[in-house]
């Protein structure tokens, strides 16, 4: 199991100028080698290898070879996710940056006794680094150091270290429980319980509000509240899938299956109606709630897999009659067929749940992951939901 540690580093100034000119080369070697794999339409690594290592090996002699291998290799995935964007018909431009992360291996970079040996332009430096708590409780029971990007971000620099921890076992339970995530009701699981709170939206409609005011404003101490609001909102995003995530995972024991949709492309595939709606879809963090909620079950001995979004919110987890007239608000789900009525999250939540364990794998449109089958398929019958087996939440 592998986690990322974020580290402030507490350079010297001759080290933090030293590490500061071995970013901009790196950088300067990661767009040279983008603008060629643009041109030529080439995203194959190794080729792009052939095509501009000793060039650049020339033009910065100073740069150690396996940061130039390592910005190359970084190019290389800017390129190929560009040229796949693009031939989706996504209108993308040529990847391109300044002090863009440098990404160390386990050749240029090590842990030495609460430092960090990186190589820089100018040799090797020894840096030491803050560490809060929680980063020194993951140090701790590391067996491994993977790689680590060195990244300069608000005049500071960090260093984003992956590490290895001892993996917990998964012991099946045969539990499964569905979550939806939602934009009113940040996520709703099949065993009945509603997570998250609704007054966060409402604080970061109160920041974007007075953003846009400063913004119209435009005095120079408008400007430099704006300098210290920067980021506010996606910070407190952040905090707020952390406790998400945690709450969800504590509310179920070692060994549950935790169900949630591949929502990947969502924004393309909505509709949106008005700048506010398309404003709170754009900044919907699911992926990052569905990274925080599979690294913290992953921990606490659970699993999360995805499933197909398609017709969960049309479908009556009790009767299983799919109809989109029975959504008929927001909150509320009433099955045209069966006359079931129940909350709209919490009905498709159970659907989401049931989906899994009728497949007993990931279905078209999930993640690429080993799920085995949990208990033997069982065909549902009008009102025979309670029927599946071990499904937290079903009545």
């Amino acid at each position: 199991m592998q986690r990322t540690v974020c580290l402030r580093l507490k350079a010297t100034p001759e080290q933090r100028a030293s590490l500061l000119r071995t970013m901009e080369q790196s950088s300067a070697c990661f767009n040279a080698v983008a603008a060629y794999g643009w041109e030529h339409k080439q995203r194959n690594s190794v080729e792009l290898h052939k095509a501009t290592y000793y060039r650049l090996r020339g033009e910065y002699p100073a740069l150690p070879s396996q940061l130039v291998v390592s910005a190359r290799m970084r190019a290389a995935e800017a390129i190929a996710s560009a040229l796949t964007l693009r031939k989706r018909g996504r209108a993308v431009s040529r990847p391109s940056g300044t002090m863009i992360p440098i990404r160390y291996d386990e050749h240029s970079y090590r842990m030495v006794d609460g430092a960090a040996s990186l190589a820089s332009v100018s040799g090797r430096h020894i840096v030491a680094f803050a560490v809060n708590p929680h980063a020194a409780k993951l140090l701790s029971q590391a067996v491994s150091f993977d790689s680590a990007d060195l990244i300069f971000r608000k005049a500071k620099l960090w260093l984003h270290a992956i590490v290895t921890l001892p993996d917990v076992p998964f012991a099946d339970s045969g539990k499964v429980v569905g979550i939806d995530l939602g934009l009113n009701r940040p996520a709703v699981t099949s065993n009945n319980m509603f997570h998250g709170s609704r007054h966060w939206r409402a604080i970061e409609q109160r920041t974007f509000r007075l953003r846009r005011q400063l913004q119209a404003k435009g005095t120079v101490q408008a400007k430099r509240r704006l300098r210290r609001l920067s980021g506010k909102t996606a910070r407190f995003r952040r905090d707020c899938d952390h406790v998400l995530s945690k709450r969800i995972v504590q509310s179920v024991r070692p060994g549950t299956t935790l169900v949630l949709e591949n929502l990947t492309d969502i924004r393309t595939r909505v509709r949106q109606r008005g700048s506010s709606q398309r404003r709170r879809l754009h900044a919907w963090s699911f992926a990052q709630l569905r990274s925080f909620v599979t690294y913290k079950a992953n921990s606490a001995g659970s699993r999360v897999v995805a499933i197909d979004p398609r017709h969960t919110s049309q479908t009556c987890s009790r009767c299983r009659v799919r109809d989109k007239r029975s959504r008929v608000s927001q909150a509320i789900f009433r099955c045209r067929s069966c006359g079931f009525e129940l909350n709209a999250d919490l009905n498709a939540a159970r659907n989401i749940a049931v989906k899994h364990v009728q497949n007993g794998r990931p279905v078209l449109g999930g993640a690429p992951v080993n799920c085995p089958i949990v208990g033997e398929p069982v065909e549902v019958q009008h009102g025979a939901t309670d029927k599946l087996p071990a499904l937290a939440g079903s009545r």
